[in-house]
């Protein structure tokens, strides 16, 4: 064995005929923001069973008769922010600093929930709903409408170029100088690169004479962190037969919500007579993910208890 071939071992580098995918532009900006949330978040996990036989019947004829398309995921979004209309520290973003532990929680005036949206290329692209804590579920339905379409019009490795651009000028502005001048490098030198240097200058030419096309898409402020992280692997696959049991907070937002699929479950429980009965119901299985810096249960108690109103006595939805 030669010293080159004893070191490419060492180092676990690729042998002949591996497959070699360099990471792409969004896979580097989401895989950073994960980085910094496995590294800043020291996160508590709740799995939550929920029994949403009610919720879902009075959803079946709300869908029917409310005059626009209504998804459960619209339904869920808005549950969502009524839990956090009543836990509102946990619609917040973080700053912590490790060398004198200090840091502040800011809460937020607005609820911006970052939600997945599939592509038309099939990719799952997480982007931000603004200000829902002012909306209905119309209202919410149609911003989620507008963000699908938006994203059909968007270039989005240019979209994750300004996201990391951005976020590139974040880190220099406080003073992680190294952390910018490698990011920089690594993206438009050496072998994975993403980009070719001599496009970072050239400018796009329009035509005299004509008037510049209105721009539909997304814009990278779409891109970065909502106030809180939703998440619902359950409409991937609708035989998913596994529960989200960790997933981590896109930092510096310090609360996500992950919701599986629901599932016809048999079991005992308490009818509306208050005797126990067996029988079919239906359960969402639910987790939550909250940031252990900021607080214990007394910040997530009150988002659970809100919860189980809703499910329990759903009729309220109907004047969302």
């Amino acid at each position: 064995m030669s010293f080159k071939e004893y070191l490419n071992q060492a180092r676990l580098a690729p042998e002949e005929g591996d497959v070699i995918e360099i990471l792409d532009v969004r896979s580097r900006v989401f895989s950073n923001a994960l980085v910094n949330a496995q590294r800043e978040i020291p996160a508590v996990c709740c799995n939550y069973n929920a029994d949403i036989t009610a919720l879902w019947e009075e959803y079946e004829n709300l869908k029917k008769n409310c005059g626009y398309a209504l998804p459960f995921n619209t339904l869920m979004i808005r549950i969502l922010v009524e839990g956090l209309k009543a836990a509102p520290r946990l619609n917040a973003h973080i700053e912590y600093k490790h060398l004198s532990t200090s840091g502040r929680l800011i809460i937020k005036k607005h609820i911006d929930v970052t939600v997945p949206v599939c592509s038309d290329k099939g990719e799952t692209i997480q982007v931000k709903a603004r200000h829902l804590e002012e909306k209905s579920l119309a209202e919410i339905a149609a911003q989620l409408e507008e963000l699908k379409y938006r994203l059909s019009k968007t270039n989005t490795k240019h979209a994750y170029f300004n996201v990391a651009a951005k976020r590139m000028a974040g880190y220099a502005a406080k003073g992680k100088v190294g952390t910018t001048f490698a990011q920089f490098v690594s993206a438009y030198f050496g072998k994975n690169k993403i980009a070719k240097f001599s496009k970072l200058f050239k400018k796009k030419k329009h035509s005299t004479g004509t008037p510049k096309p209105k721009y539909e898409g997304l814009r990278p402020d779409d891109f970065t962190e909502g106030t809180v992280c939703f998440t619902n692997w359950g409409t991937l696959y609708e035989n998913l037969n596994v529960n989200i049991t960790y997933i981590s907070p896109m930092y510096p937002s310090v609360f996500l919500l992950a919701a599986g699929r629901v599932k016809d479950e048999s079991f005992a429980f308490k009818n509306e007579q208050g005797q126990v009965d067996i029988g079919t119901r239906k359960v969402l299985p639910l987790t939550l993910i909250f940031d252990h810096k900021v607080g214990g249960a007394a910040d997530i108690m009150p988002f659970i208890k809100r919860l189980d109103e809703i499910f329990a006595a759903p009729q309220e939805i109907r004047n969302w």
